[in-house]
């Protein structure tokens, strides 16, 4: 079975978000999404050099719901500034300077701070020890920093070992 299905997670992922663009349950969509679900987790695995290896799935899960609710909350206050006035918005960049090291690990943590209303993640040092992100407003480089160390990436240091 894991000769077929290595990325069991993926492979679901896969098939449930094909039907969910396709917005059918046709049997040769079914069909479609069972064959890409097998095909495609198969032909990243040659690609991987490592198994990304989530060692705390319940602190994962409790990082997805932290995520979740700072999505909401950054689309407020992005709505909020924007409806407001322009001088509220104060735009930067800062280099956030990481201890993780688990590539998968800095693959998520500029994800999710991409994913979050306000802020992108905009380079990658090539040492990997820094990464740029943009803020949509930023008041205390200091503050953005510190929250986003404790908010993600001290959870993804014990998820990714």
């Amino acid at each position: 079975m894991k000769a077929w299905f290595p990325a069991p997670l993926l492979s679901l992922a896969v098939f449930v978000v094909w039907l969910l663009l396709a917005a059918t349950l046709d049997p040769a969509h079914l069909l479609l999404a069972a064959v890409l679900a097998v095909v495609l987790p198969l032909a990243a695995q040659k690609l991987r050099t490592e198994s990304a290896g989530v060692r705390r799935p319940l602190l994962a899960a409790r990082l997805g719901l932290r995520v979740l609710g700072d999505i909401v909350m950054s689309n407020l206050d992005v709505a909020w500034r924007i409806l407001g006035r322009e001088s509220l918005i104060h735009p930067g960049f800062v280099w956030i300077p990481l201890d993780i090291r688990n590539p998968h690990g800095i693959a998520a943590l500029a994800g999710i701070i991409t994913m979050t209303p306000g802020t992108l993640s905009a380079e990658l040092a090539p040492d990997g020890r820094h990464l740029l992100v943009h803020c949509f407003h930023l008041d205390d480089a200091a503050a953005t920093i510190a929250q986003i160390k404790q908010r993600y990436e001290t959870p993804l240091r014990e998820i990714f070992p």
